[in-house]
């Protein structure tokens, strides 16, 4: 099947937008990063830079020129572009740096609607563990329907939509995870650990299915040629066989690592509000004997 998506000029300008994109995180973090409550530390800028590196393999690198081939790096897409990126570009934290960027001229304009009172609303609605957890279920289960992934396969728009939609909600779903804080006041911290189990469900069915189907799932891939000495059926095997540890080991070290984090009095609201509170004081200081300098 001829294969419509990752012309070399395509890649070239995901490969061109994702430098620009990391260019930019990391001016700003040496410019500000010092002034964010809580600071970026030079661990989490490592963390953005390593998750937009995987966007590249996913999007820009030759290995997306194989998804038309392979089943198994589709999914390897899939697990980029939903599991492994989005956590590592949020604890890259690149919210917290748009606050202390000057805009103007244009910039300025199309980005004054993101203040609006119903524009707000609407992102914390969006930012709701519910909608992280229904929209990347429902991702998940609509592109692996074999007709909506060969729609994605042989049409370049709808293979777009299809990588753009794993990547939002993949983002969405992560961030009452990467950022409890923030959603602390809504949400339980402990209701973290079944958030993560219940996302697991749906991939642990789909990929159970996958790997012990006696049948191709996907007959486009039937008619593709063989590639690492593998046949469709194991194609398919080694894909869902991929994609149910990698879920399953990326989940359960978030869940340890929240787990033991809860745990701990020096992440407890009191603790963070004290601390906050403190960082508050000192900058402010800063910023007091600057001008006395001044």
């Amino acid at each position: 099947m001829p294969h419509a998506h990752h012309a070399p000029l395509e890649s070239l300008w995901i490969s061109v937008a994702l430098s620009l994109v990391a260019i930019v995180y990391l001016h700003r973090w040496l410019r500000v990063a010092w002034l964010v409550p809580h600071g970026v530390k030079a661990w989490r800028a490592c963390s953005c830079f390593v998750g937009l590196f995987l966007l590249w393999v996913a999007l820009g690198s030759p290995l997306s020129l194989l998804d038309h081939d392979l089943l198994t790096v589709h999914m390897v897409q899939h697990l980029l572009l939903m599991t492994l990126a989005p956590p590592l570009i949020l604890l890259g934290a690149p919210l917290k740096l748009l606050p202390q960027l000057r805009l103007q001229g244009l910039a300025d304009i199309v980005s004054r609607p993101l203040c609006w009172v119903p524009v707000r609303h609407l992102g914390r609605m969006l930012l709701h563990p519910a909608v992280g957890l229904i929209g990347a279920t429902a991702t998940l289960v609509v592109w692996h329907i074999p007709g909506a992934l060969m729609l994605g396969l042989r049409s370049e728009t709808w293979h777009g939509i299809e990588q753009a939609s794993f990547l939002v909600t993949g983002l969405l779903f992560w961030w009452p995870v990467v950022e409890p804080s923030r959603n602390a006041l809504k949400w339980p911290e402990s209701s973290t650990l079944l958030y993560l189990f219940a996302a697991t469900l749906p991939c642990d069915i789909l990929s159970g299915f996958l790997v012990f189907c006696d049948r191709v799932v996907y007959p486009v891939y039937s008619s593709a040629p063989q590639q690492l000495g593998l046949n469709a059926l194991e194609d398919q095997q080694f894909g869902g066989a991929l994609m149910w540890t990698c879920v399953t080991v990326v989940y359960l070290i978030a869940g340890s690592v929240f787990a033991a984090r809860s745990l701990s009095p020096h992440w407890s609201p009191d603790y963070l509000i004290l601390q906050s509170e403190s960082q508050a004081i000192s900058l402010t200081n800063r910023e007091a004997h600057r001008v006395e300098v001044v």
